[in-house]
């Protein structure tokens, strides 16, 4: 007996240094597992905001995560996190053996695993190193990477590293990302509640997910604070204060994307130097007002509404019909707004940068103001007559009779009533007077790719994006200066340092008195000439429309003395649209929504165009004629009458 006695006794010393020695090898072996926690760098989100600083969107690609660093952390919310999840945390070594023992008793009474002992160093090797199965060989490995990474890692850092990466339901990662998502705030204006129900998720973020099961959660959040009232954390009166608490809880989007043709773009013209984008967690700073963008939604949605209410009985005529829009601000050229279709959900296609279409007559305020430039004056005349051309298209040859949208004839017309109305044939023969080479030359300064080396161009047959149109319009909304169109004005990395920022691009292109002469003549477009539907009373709007052969596209380009507007609609599959629907009747009236509401919100704006030096009046025969040094007035063409100059 004595012998077997003596044996089992070293069998077990045996079996103990063998244990012991397993678990130091295999200690050595896994710890440099922990690397990924010690050098974290976890996936982030890339937020961007308006130029308010009011958020357009989260761009993530797997996980929704807003980091924060530990100093950002209020300390009542470390303090109901270990009270819940572990209170000897700032005391144990990574392992709580109390907890463990307390734990085996229970699992060994049940026969299978049913409570666990996790500190919260554990939790986070667990939800970060390892799998969730529950198996011995994981929970010593689990234990074994906890101990060293409390060799490696302060407190501190192992309590920054577990907020930011535990689930907390909803798709939200890490804990400024779950108060910013259920409560739409920072950490440090969370109530004592507030951070309760969010230090409660991560035991079963699903169950006590707030905005499906409410009450789960608030009874959760109340077992944290009696907790903490146990522990003496809280007194009393904060105890029955917040116990009876019910905050609200916001149920929205992960990506909370309020502007997604916005966002697209933005993320397009960034991911070529920043390839990390989407999970580098950049802030993004923008141009565009979320206002503007919701006004300009509104506006798009009210016109392709009525086009498709119009033309109901044949759904052919709709199902491909879209349209985009545009807002800058005239002095800067910054995008305000930007639609690349009716409705995102249908359609992500964004047909404001990627879509180009022919302009048709929105192109042809360019050739009028060369024209003006060259020394024409609005009163000048030129011949509204039609004429054939011969041409060759390879060994074809060919005639070109354009003709009027009336399909009549003026005459001798005027500058600024050919443009009020839209005459084509007045355009190609102004075209014909000017040269081809020299209206090449003088539009090179914009840097427009193919532009026709033919009569064409005074149709506007050329291929251009409603952005593309929108920067060149800007000429005429600055007085002469041409904006690149800004989008993004600042790019800042997860640790806030700027990365990169970008500048207005803008040019003297045109002197003042001569711009001012054709934005006179725009104006008269929308007051009596083919933009009337853009009226709108108490404010300048200038601006022309554009409708290509067969109404395949429709245009408003248009500017107030503060914000220009850009309205395209046309179907995807370059179709024509229903008979009669043109610029000034499709496009045109959501000009007017748009400016309508802008007004109403903003009266501070200018109300009529600022009139440069340079700018002379003539009153001749009743009527207010403009004038420059470079565009005198025609000579009269009767008997002389009253010419009385008025300054």
């Amino acid at each position: 007996m004595k012998y077997i006695w003596k044996w089992s006794v070293r069998l077990v010393v045996l079996a103990s240094l063998v244990l012991f020695g397993y678990l130091v090898w295999l200690y050595f072996e896994v710890s440099h597992e922990v690397e990924p926690l010690v050098h974290y760098n976890p996936p982030k989100t890339t937020q961007v905001f308006d130029r308010k600083g009011k958020l357009l969107a989260n761009v993530f690609e797997k996980e929704n995560r807003l980091y924060v660093t530990y100093d950002k952390i209020p300390g009542r919310l470390i303090e109901a996190l270990v009270a819940i999840e572990d209170t000897l945390f700032f005391e144990h070594y990574g392992v709580n053996p109390e907890a463990i023992f307390r734990a085996l008793i229970k699992d060994i009474k049940a026969r299978k695993m049913v409570e666990g002992a996790s500190t919260l160093t554990q939790q986070l090797v667990k939800s970060t190193l390892l799998s969730r199965e529950k198996k011995l060989e994981r929970k010593i490995k689990e234990a074994l990477l906890s101990i060293r990474l409390e060799q490696v890692l302060t407190k501190e850092e192992i309590l920054e590293r577990y907020l930011n990466a535990v689930f907390f339901g909803h798709g939200y990662y890490g804990i400024r990302t779950a108060a910013s998502g259920y409560f739409h705030k920072d950490l440090d204006r969370l109530s004592l509640k507030e951070i309760a129900i969010l230090v409660g998720l991560p035991k079963a973020p699903s169950a006590y997910d707030p905005t499906r099961h409410y009450a789960n959660a608030m009874a959760r959040a109340n077992r944290v604070l009696e907790r903490m009232k146990a522990l003496g954390w809280i007194d009393e009166a904060t105890f029955l204060k917040e116990i009876k608490a019910a905050p609200r809880v916001y149920d929205d989007t992960l990506t909370k994307n309020s502007a997604p043709y916005v966002v697209d773009a933005v993320v397009n013209k960034l991911k070529s130097d920043f390839p990390d984008i989407r999970y580098g967690g950049y802030t993004i700073k923008t141009t565009v007002d979320l206002e503007y963008q919701e006004m300009a939604r509104a506006a798009l949605k009210s016109g392709y509404d009525a086009y498709v209410k119009r033309h109901a009985k044949d759904n052919n005529l709709t199902k491909v019909f879209n349209g985009a829009m545009v807002v800058l601000d005239s002095a800067s050229g910054d995008v305000r707004a930007m639609l690349g279709g009716a409705d995102y959900a249908k359609s992500a296609f964004n047909r404001a940068t990627s879509s180009k279409r022919q302009p048709g007559s929105a192109f042809k305020p360019f050739i009028y103001q060369v024209a003006l430039n060259l020394g024409y004056n609005p009163e000048s005349k030129i011949p509204d007559i039609a004429r054939t051309y011969r041409f060759e298209e390879g060994d074809t040859k060919k005639l070109w009779q354009p003709k009027n949208y009336e399909k009549d004839y003026k005459g001798m017309i005027t500058l600024r009533e050919a443009l009020v109305h839209s005459r084509n044939l007045a355009t190609i023969n102004l075209v014909n007077e000017i040269g081809i080479s020299t209206l090449h030359k003088k539009l090179k300064v914009f840097g427009i790719k193919d532009l026709p080396y033919n009569l064409s161009i005074a149709l506007g047959n050329i291929a251009l994006s409603p952005l593309e149109m929108a920067g060149l319009y800007s000429v005429f909304a600055d007085m002469g200066t041409f904006h690149k169109p800004r989008l993004v004005t600042q790019v800042f990395d997860s640790s806030g340092r700027q990365v990169a920022y970008f500048k207005s691009e803008s040019q003297k292109v045109w002197p003042k008195p001569q711009v001012y002469l054709m934005v006179d003549m725009l104006r008269d477009v929308v007051r009596r000439g083919t933009g009337r539907n853009a009226r709108v009373r108490g404010m300048d709007v200038a601006g022309k429309t554009g409708t290509t052969n067969n109404s395949v596209d429709t245009w408003f380009c248009s500017f107030t003395p503060d914000v220009e507007t850009i309205v395209w609609f046309g179907n995807d599959d370059n179709t024509p649209l229903a008979p009669h629907e043109t610029g000034g009747r499709t496009a045109a009236p959501v000009v007017r929504h748009f400016y309508r509401n802008l007004s109403n919100r903003h009266p501070e704006f200018k109300r009529e165009f600022e009139e440069p030096k340079g700018v002379y009046h003539v009153k001749r025969g009743g009527r207010d004629l403009l004038y420059t040094d470079i565009s005198p007035l025609p000579a009269q063409e009767s008997a002389p009458v009253n010419e009385e100059i008025l300054f």
